[in-house]
């Protein structure tokens, strides 16, 4: 089990981070096509592993009278976070988010989120082996666009680009600490689980409603809202696919 938690991990946040910088060697024009499309899809894959993974185990393993209020604590607590800086989660170099804040600073919060998100992979795994991938996916697919935002606001900063590169691999390598300490700590506290899955869907909630969708809004046509909505309820049928073939 933990090769699987090491392995996706690193899969989760190096993978994301690299895949990211390749995005952004793409012409300019090909960049804005891709990054909507990955925005759409990362939100259903998040509402997705939410709804149809996370909560209902947690429902299963844990107390529906607690279970609930915690992912709904869970949506308080991200508020919160995102306005200290430490879950800001922005695909877009003009994100309010961004403006005013150091290079530095958005590390930080990246690292922090990173571990956090280390620590999610590792308790869905510890529940089954497709929880935890479907899990892993939707780290990945929310952790793109957002890399590539943070890799753009730190050369708009003035980092050069191979700095830029690598420090936001060393912010992204957060994960697999998080996923260890998940592990060791989760492995031995096994009623603590239920309760991490509820925070953890809470989170990826939040950062599908408060960030991923408003900023779909922003594209309004007919046919790129028609794109959207399929590439959304493919992110969603992704995690459904994966829950069902097990």
């Amino acid at each position: 089990m933990l090769l699987w938690i090491v392995t996706f991990s690193l899969i989760g946040s190096v993978g994301a981070a690299a895949g990211a910088a390749l995005l952004l060697v793409f012409p300019l024009a090909v960049r804005d096509a891709l990054v909507p499309a990955l925005i759409s899809y990362a939100a259903g894959v998040l509402l997705g592993a939410a709804f149809l993974g996370m909560i209902p185990t947690a429902l299963v393993r844990g107390d529906a009278r607690l279970i609930l209020p915690t992912v709904l604590s869970g949506l308080v607590l991200f508020f919160v976070l995102e306005k200290l800086v430490l879950w800001r989660h922005c695909h877009d170099r003009d994100c309010p988010a961004h403006i005013g804040r150091t290079g530095a600073l958005i590390l930080i919060g990246d690292a922090f989120h990173n571990f956090v998100d280390g620590v999610v992979i590792a308790a869905a795994f510890l529940v089954s082996v497709p929880l935890g991938i479907a899990t892993a996916l939707a780290v990945i697919a929310h952790e793109v666009p957002q890399e590539v935002g943070d890799f753009a606001i730190l050369l708009d900063s003035g980092y050069g680009r191979a700095k830029a590169f690598w420090l936001n691999m060393l912010s992204a390598s957060a994960t697999l600490p998080g996923a260890l300490a998940g592990y060791f700590w989760l492995a031995h506290i096994q009623v603590a689980i239920p309760y991490i899955l509820a925070l953890s869907a809470a989170s990826f909630i939040y950062i599908a409603l408060a960030d991923l969708v408003p900023s779909l809004h922003r594209r309004t046509t007919s046919w790129q809202s028609a794109l959207q909505l399929l590439l959304l309820l493919a992110g969603i049928g992704t995690i459904a696919f994966m829950h069902h073939a097990r």
